[in-house]
């Protein structure tokens, strides 16, 4: 797993050049499945963006902080661009996907799981997820999706436990096999200083963007005994399944998202 602040900062290369690098990623807030990488496409193509699906990278190399992409640079150059700051829509997310001709990630029925249920893979669930701000969900969905959101911008967002303030959201966890947001960082420094625990974006309960505030269906004694997280750390089985039995929630790999 990669901490989403490792993934910023990435290089792309074409099979016949470097595309740019990653500035952002973009997550759908029904499903915490990441859909786009931005790119900066720098001294190549000065003062363009560019989205790619996760599921266009190649394996990384670390070392020089590189995915490859089996792609062109014509091919890149010629896709449908970011050309502003507006949020992307809908259209311009087939546009891109229909460029390469590539199937959209909404005709392959992954990642259709949805949070706040805990419903295993495939199942039948209700439309309603977790509660949001109504009013900013309809103004947005007048300019593009409103619910992809961007990892940049939800870093910062202030995190409430069932019973007060816990800290706020300092980073992503990031399962790179399947492309989802496994965990989010809490650092608790305002509240319980020098502890950062994990959170499963299952147990979040409401989201309000307007106020930028996170709402997780824990209390703050859970927080406060949970298992601390190091981000030096290389987090592992053994650590998720503690945390898991802490908290009292059964993991995502006994068949569920």
């Amino acid at each position: 797993m990669q901490r989403s602040y490792d993934i910023v900062g990435y290089k792309l290369r074409a099979k016949d050049g470097t595309v740019g690098s990653i500035t952002d990623l973009l997550f759908d807030d029904r499903h915490f499945a990441l859909r786009w990488m931005v790119v900066d496409t720098g001294k190549w193509l000065p003062g363009r963006k560019v989205l790619l699906p996760p599921s266009a990278l190649g394996s990384p190399d670390p070392s020089v902080r590189e995915y490859p992409v089996d792609l062109n640079l014509d091919e890149i150059e010629a896709a449908p661009g970011l050309e502003t700051d507006e949020p992307v829509s809908h259209q311009l997310e087939a546009d891109i996907y229909g460029h390469y001709g590539w199937s959209p990630y909404w005709d392959s029925g992954y990642g259709y799981a949805l949070v706040g249920g805990m419903q295993p893979v495939g199942a039948v669930v209700p439309e309603k997820t977790i509660r949001t701000d109504k009013p900013e969900a309809t103004e947005k969905s007048q300019h593009g999706d409103p619910h992809l959101r961007s990892i940049s911008e939800v870093t910062g967002y202030y995190v409430e436990a069932t019973d007060g303030s816990i800290g706020h959201i300092e980073n992503f966890v990031i399962d790179e096999t399947e492309w989802i947001i496994r965990y989010l960082m809490i650092d608790t420094k305002n509240w319980w200083p020098g502890k950062m625990v994990l959170i499963s974006p299952h147990w979040l309960r409401e989201i309000d963007w307007s106020d930028r505030k996170i709402f997780v269906d824990v209390t703050r004694y859970r927080v406060k005994a949970a298992p601390g997280f190091d981000p030096s750390m290389t987090l592992d089985r053994e650590y998720e399944e503690r945390m898991y039995t802490h908290y009292g929630y059964q993991p995502y790999w006994a068949g569920w998202l």
